[in-house]
């Protein structure tokens, strides 16, 4: 029979795993001996966190991120199709989401693998449930496009959509770049827009804070390689 491919949540950077990781993910990582990770030293170190007494030199590692070629991929199930449950280990939050491990659980799904996702943090979800937006419709984009002048027809799009569905619009930027694009979401978007920026959650630093955009140009917060989801909303 074949193993089971756990989804294991990770913090969103916080070391504090009791608030953002349930009690009974450790127990299940315990009997774990396989396991697919974006970083493999950012998850040995997750995993000697969760509990210190763990044989890291016990565990096989693949490591599944966009440097991985998609050949490589099938290979990383074939200790859990011969009977041996594995686990996916995404950087932050849940696996699957915004993150390549989708590429092996769909695979895994295909091949008849039993996929079990573990309850954790999603920085998307909870930036929503901050921001006082429409939660009931609501659309995640991803990273925006990197050039300008792409950046900005893409806001002008998407600024249009949540005008017309009343859908949330939720996207992403490289923390490098997230200057950036506050400033082309405030030259761009409607003055009277709502926008959520939500940054370091569940960190000391955490700022979430939903304002128009005429508000937001009064007074930009820095956000330059802090992690943050932005919102659009009315």
């Amino acid at each position: 029979m074949n193993g089971v491919l756990y989804l294991v949540p990770n913090t969103l950077g916080n070391p504090d795993t009791s608030l953002t990781i349930p009690d009974a993910v450790p127990g299940i990582v315990k009997t774990l001996r396989i396991f697919i990770v974006e970083n493999l030293r950012n998850a040995r170190r997750y995993l000697k966190n969760l509990d210190p007494a763990i044989d890291i030199d016990r565990l096989t590692f693949h490591e599944l991120n966009e440097h991985t070629s998609k050949e490589e991929i099938p290979g990383f199930l074939n200790e859990i199709l011969n009977g041996s449950d594995g686990a996916v280990i995404t950087e932050a939050g849940v696996p699957g989401v915004a993150d390549p491990g989708a590429l092996l659980v769909n695979l895994a799904h295909r091949r008849g693998i039993r996929v079990v996702p573990l309850t954790g943090p999603s920085s998307i979800l909870l930036s929503l449930m901050a921001s006082g937006l429409n939660g009931q419709n609501f659309r995640f984009h991803g990273y925006l496009p990197v050039k300008r002048p792409d950046r900005i027809r893409r806001i002008r799009e998407i600024e249009k959509d949540m005008h017309r569905r009343g859908e949330t619009q939720i996207f992403i930027e490289a923390p490098y770049r997230n200057d950036a694009l506050l400033s082309d979401l405030l030259e761009t978007c409607s003055q009277a827009t709502l926008l959520c920026i939500a940054a370091d959650i569940t960190l000391d630093t955490e700022f979430i804070s939903t304002r128009s955009i005429s508000s937001w140009k009064k007074k930009k917060p820095a956000l330059h390689k802090r992690p943050v989801i932005f919102l659009l909303g009315r």
